[in-house]
């Protein structure tokens, strides 16, 4: 089989290509140039994509004597990545660019590119399963499913939930059954410099962790009142979009509680520019609902009983799931979706999901991903449009 290696110049994606040329496919190492301007050097951990990167990409492939390519996809990046966390922030919703760029650019752009030039699949570093089943409605009788990782503390599987099941099938993982100690190890052994090269986090495209700082600049600063739940103001802000439901520090109060307890951030409007604090057992809700719904297999319908996952490396939470095939999001906090006439598309973002959680969840926003889970397999993914909380 020919296989595209992602290789981003981190120890992960280099331990994968060597792990897809062991197993006997032709390989080619792609880097990814997504940054418009390109740092010379990585601040710390932080960001990645810079020119050291593919110098150490270029290292590795050349080690696996293995071809290598940069292909420039930096105004794809911007489009559908960058500028798309621009304008969620401004709309009140706080995304996740990662999985944004799984379903835009790796597992899209990437991987169309690669079916072009006459490759088979994509393999990148991450960490999750691909588990093969048999199922006689399949292509060739075999069923491809994404499952967690083995190393639960490195798993990745949340932000491939965006993959539908075409995608999948031309997915790799290879290091879905090892731990990151192990890779290291591994990378070790096959001499690659990179092997206690340190993990890159948090945002990519945000350099200094600022992300504040970088909404402002593009988003500007505007002064806005900060209230409680009452509506009684607290405090200013500097724009609406430079918070998130959950947020505790950094909200500069001038009217501190008469019980002394902590606020949190309750709710953003960016439309009237202002933030909404209260107290933590405000927080918690207990419904929510999604839409822009992806499948990682057959579409899912009905009513069913499935683990529901709100953050990358977040808790899994027992929840009831309903699922409906038109796009109509249900209103007020207790309604619930009923199956509609016809089944969901698997992979076109149709349909809408009605996720009843066992416990409420505090922290959670629109804008955020909600991963479903069925055992240690990923049925699909939502983004959240709103959230709710039944009556106790």
């Amino acid at each position: 089989m020919r296989v595209v290696a992602a290789m981003s110049g981190g120890v992960d994606s280099a331990v994968a290509a060597a792990r897809m040329l062991d197993a006997g496919h032709e390989v080619v190492g792609v880097h990814l140039a997504l940054a418009q301007s390109a740092a010379t050097l990585r601040e710390s951990a932080r960001g990645c994509c810079t020119i050291e990167d593919a110098g150490d990409a270029r290292r590795v492939a050349d080690r696996l004597g293995i071809p290598f390519y940069v292909w420039d996809m930096a105004e794809r990046f911007k489009q559908d990545v960058v500028d798309d966390f621009f304008s969620e922030y401004a709309a009140g919703r706080t995304p996740n660019p990662c999985l944004r760029c799984n379903e835009k650019i790796k597992f899209s752009a990437l991987l169309d590119k690669a079916l072009a030039l006459g490759f088979d699949a994509v393999a990148t570093g991450h960490y999750a399963q691909v588990v093969e089943v048999a199922d006689p409605a399949a292509p060739q009788g075999i069923r491809r499913e994404l499952h967690r990782a083995v190393d639960m503390a490195k798993d990745q599987s949340y932000v491939l939930g965006v993959l539908d099941a075409d995608q999948l099938a031309r997915a790799f993982f290879p290091l879905g059954d090892t731990t990151k100690p192990q890779i290291r190890e591994e990378a070790r052994q096959r001499g690659f410099s990179i092997a206690r090269k340190p993990d890159s986090h948090d945002i990519c495209f945000i350099a200094d962790g600022d992300t504040r700082g970088f909404l402002s600049r593009r988003l500007g600063a505007e002064p806005g009142p900060i209230v409680d739940e009452h509506g009684e103001v607290l405090g200013q802000h500097g724009g609406a979009h430079g918070y998130t439901v959950g947020q505790r520090r950094g909200l500069g109060l001038k009217v501190p509680p008469a019980d002394g307890s902590k606020r949190y951030v309750l709710s953003t409007d960016t439309r009237t520019n202002t933030v909404v604090v209260g107290p933590e057992e405000l927080l918690g809700v207990d419904v929510i609902h999604a839409d822009h719904v992806r499948w990682c297999g057959p579409p899912a319908t009905g009513e069913l009983s499935l683990g529901a996952q709100i953050r990358a490396h977040g808790q899994e939470h027992p929840a009831t799931v309903r699922i409906e095939a038109g796009d109509r999001i249900p209103e007020g906090p207790e309604a619930t979706a009923h199956p509609g006439d016809g089944a969901p598309t698997a992979g076109t973002g149709g349909g809408s999901l009605t996720v009843h959680l066992a416990e409420r969840v505090r922290g959670v926003a629109p804008g955020q991903s909600v991963v479903l889970y069925d055992g240690t397999r990923v049925v699909g993914s939502g983004t959240i449009s709103k959230t709710g909380r039944r009556p106790r």
